[in-house]
C-alpha cells in the first residue's frame, strides 16, 4: 500500500459516541478505536469521547474513502455540514465496532445512534481535499 502524504495542517479531531442504557461502554470504546486507534478516550456514562490533533487519525477513514470510490458521498457531506473552520460527518457504530466503516448520511441511520467526527481547522477547505482527492 502506497505511504499517505499527509499534510502538515494542524487539525482538532473530535468523536463523539453516545453510549445507549443497552450498550457495553467498554464495545462502544471498541469501535471507536476501531476506526481511530491513535485517538485518546474519555469514557463518560451515557457517551465515548476521543480526540486527536493529528491529521494521521483519519488514516482508514481516508483508505476507505478511496478504496471504496465514496469520494462524492463524503465531499457532499462535508461541504453540507461546513460551517466557519468545522465540519464533521457521521459513522455508523455497528460497523465500526466491526471494524468497517460506513458513512451515515443521518443520525438516524445507525440505530444505537453514530460516531460523530468533528474536523476543526484554519484549513478545512484542504483538509476536505486531502481527504477527498488525495
Amino acid at each position: 500500500m502506497e505511504k499517505l502524504n499527509i499534510p502538515s495542517i494542524k487539525c482538532k479531531i473530535e468523536i463523539f459516541s453516545p453510549v445507549n442504557p443497552s450498550e457495553d461502554p467498554d464495545k462502544v470504546k471498541t469501535a471507536v478505536l476501531n476506526i481511530f486507534p491513535n485517538c485518546k478516550i474519555k469514557v463518560e456514562k451515557f457517551s465515548i469521547e476521543g480526540y486527536s490533533n493529528e491529521l494521521h487519525s483519519l488514516e482508514r477513514v481516508y483508505e476507505v474513502i478511496h478504496s471504496m470510490h465514496s469520494q462524492r458521498i463524503y465531499r457532499r457531506m462535508l461541504k453540507k455540514n461546513l460551517e466557519n473552520d468545522t465540519t464533521w460527518f457521521y459513522l455508523n457504530k455497528q460497523a465500526a465496532f466491526a471494524k468497517k466503516i460506513a458513512i451515515c448520511e443521518k443520525s438516524d441511520e445507525s440505530p444505537l445512534g453514530p460516531i460523530k467526527i468533528v474536523l476543526t481547522s484554519t484549513s478545512i477547505d484542504t483538509i476536505i481535499d486531502w481527504l477527498i482527492l488525495g
